[in-house]
């Protein structure tokens, strides 16, 4: 798989099942039974893939959000989609 760019939309996967739990977040991948657990800057990240799926977008909203340099939050939306994509609880398009 080539890493994700700003370019990409990432699909969440229809068997992803998402449950906020306190700010932290926690996905059930229905298909293979897996967990994957998010903090709180995952969960936000996730919550943008829903509403944009154009990661340009939800680096924008992140940058609005949070008091972070650019570069670190779009290491943590690219690094993080990634580690999606690996687990198959969504697609890089």
């Amino acid at each position: 798989m080539r890493s994700p760019s700003l370019e990409n939309t990432f699909t969440i996967s229809k068997d992803a099942l998402f449950r906020d739990v306190g700010g932290e977040a926690v996905i059930l991948d229905l298909a293979s039974g897996t967990y994957f657990g998010l903090n709180a800057v995952g969960t936000r990240i996730w919550q943008l893939i829903e509403q944009h799926g154009r990661l340009a977008a939800v680096l924008d909203e992140l940058c609005r959000e949070y008091d972070a340099a650019p570069e670190e939050l779009e290491a943590d939306l690219i690094g993080l989609v990634s580690r999606l994509a690996e687990a198959r609880l969504g697609d890089v398009k």
